[in-house]
């Protein structure tokens, strides 16, 4: 059975309070750093008064992040199924001459 942590994450001047798994702390405590980073640089961008609105750019940012990384993964397995077609298809040509 692993380990429960309470922690407390600060994102956007609140507190959030979690019991997680030890082995969540560091995934955790980077991703409140990396909102914290992306927060800054977005209200030093834009005229942004409202925390809502930056949470919720930060929010389609990282989601868009995901979604393009599954994206390149689907293609680059693409590309890989269509080498490794063809490179079964020399084989074969091969092993039948």
């Amino acid at each position: 059975m692993s380990e429960k942590l309470k922690i407390k994450l600060s994102i956007a001047n609140r507190v959030y309070p979690l019991t997680i798994d030890a082995s969540q702390e560091e995934g955790l405590r980077k991703a409140a750093k990396n909102i914290e980073v992306m927060i800054k640089q977005f209200e030093e961008s834009y005229s942004v008064r409202d925390k809502q609105d930056v949470l919720a750019m930060c929010a389609l940012q990282f989601a868009s992040q995901v979604e393009q990384k599954s994206i390149d993964k689907e293609s680059v397995n693409e590309h890989l199924e269509e080498k490794l077609q063809a490179l079964d298809e020399l084989l074969h040509a091969h092993l039948i001459s």
